[in-house]
């Protein structure tokens, strides 16, 4: 499942995990096309894979389908488990562009039912009539539950900045009371404002809240379920390339992350992702101070077979070593070292020890000719953050010091 792709020209998009009884639920935007479907409305549909052991999979019938004209597309949501039923919430997009929330049930997880009235809420008053969607269902102490719901202001003094999360509450997930807002972020410049497909949890003492921002998974943190809410100094899950993460625990002691990776567009210059790609694991680690990091899941790390023996070849005279181990002594220019006779999967495990001083380094993937062709992977220990292909995150780890690399190579 990792990377996975329904079948040609059919995409993942929004993925909601979900697992009970001991069942991990992958529910995820159909997405043909790149989000343009139905006219552009989307066309999703809610997709559903699951599996007991995260290496066995068992694909099902589509859980949440477009069964009317005025459904322009099954928008993302979550999924709830209460008083012996399943419940889907998610948003509809209509024809005009407008979203509205959506209930449907289900008693085996599997087929799910739509509640009627459908839609059964729309976007409050002084609210964008076109930015009401992925509403997320949790359950307080005291058995209260909350829906956390993408919004936007439609009078704020700031130009585009208005995107924000709204809160509603239920005795019974049927009647729910607009709250008001429960988190408006303000944006970021270039990503828009908007944060999207919230994700809620208590994990061993600490409340987090995940959304996006321009497809890019932040997340906050507090002692208490409803905030104040701090964000810490590397708030971010994963790299921009793991879009839209959303989680659900999973096993004893563990929460697993879903997210998709999409194709770049043709513009070089922009070089952002279409909508819509393969679906990506990941474990989520919780760090002794609360906060959050991720891993790749066990499951899915490709069976490894023997060690490889490289063969190093330096490119500049600054470069020594052997297949093994490999020392760049760069002032004032660039030291380069090719290991020859790689296949094209392999996996890599190393201790990197940057020397004081060192400004940057990194790894050229792919690579071919004198330095000519390769993916940078590259470190700025003045910055703090490592890139992928124009794409740039802070680094969790202090890149000074001596660190352990690992790169899954496929």
């Amino acid at each position: 499942m990792q990377y996975f792709q329904p079948k040609p020209g059919y995409f993942v998009g929004d993925c909601m995990p979900f697992s009970h009884d001991g069942v991990f639920h992958l529910f995820y935007l159909l997405d043909e096309a790149h989000h343009q479907g139905k006219g552009g409305l989307g066309g999703h549909q809610w997709a559903h894979v699951s599996s007991a052991d995260l290496v066995h999979w068992q694909e099902h019938p589509l859980a949440v389908p477009l069964d009317e004209d005025w459904e322009g597309s099954i928008c993302t949501g979550s999924t709830f488990h209460a008083r012996g039923l399943y419940h889907a919430f998610y948003a509809t997009r209509k024809p005009d562009h407008t979203q509205h929330l959506s209930h449907a049930v289900s008693s085996d997880g599997i087929t799910f039912k739509k509640l009627a009235p459908n839609p059964f809420a729309s976007a409050p008053p002084g609210f964008s009539p076109k930015d009401c969607r992925d509403p997320f269902v949790f359950q307080d102490e005291n058995g209260r539950f909350h829906m956390l719901v993408t919004s936007k202001l439609e009078d704020y003094p700031l130009h585009d900045r208005g995107g924000c999360l709204i809160r509603y509450t239920s005795p019974d997930l049927n009647v729910w009371k607009y709250e008001g807002i429960f988190l408006l972020p303000g944006g970021e410049p270039g990503y828009g404002c908007t944060p999207e497909c919230p994700d809620w949890f208590h994990w061993n003492g600490w409340y987090y809240l995940l959304f996006g921002i321009g497809l890019q998974t932040c997340y906050r943190m507090s002692k208490h379920p409803l905030g104040p809410w701090l964000r810490p100094r590397v708030d971010v899950l994963d790299g921009p390339l793991c879009a839209v993460m959303k989680t659900t625990p999973f096993g004893r002691g563990r929460r697993l992350g879903v997210g998709w990776i999409g194709p770049r567009q043709d513009d070089k210059d922009s070089g952002r992702m279409l909508w819509g790609g393969n679906a990506v694991f990941r474990e989520i680690i919780q760090n002794a101070d609360g906060t959050l990091g991720v891993q790749f899941l066990k499951e899915m790390i490709p069976a490894a077979g023997p060690a490889l023996n490289p063969v190093f070849k330096a490119l500049t005279s600054g470069a020594t070593g052997n297949g093994n181990s490999v020392q760049l002594q760069a002032a004032e220019t660039v030291e380069v070292a090719a290991c020859e006779n790689l296949p094209r999967n392999f996996r890599l495990r190393c201790l990197v020890h940057p020397e004081p001083g060192t400004f940057a380094f990194g790894l050229g993937l792919r690579g071919s000719g004198a330095y000519e062709k390769k993916y940078d992977l590259t470190f700025d220990t003045h910055r703090g953050t490592l890139s992928l292909i124009r794409e740039t995150l802070t680094a969790a780890a202090d890149l000074t010091r001596p660190f352990q690399l690992e790169v899954i190579h496929t």
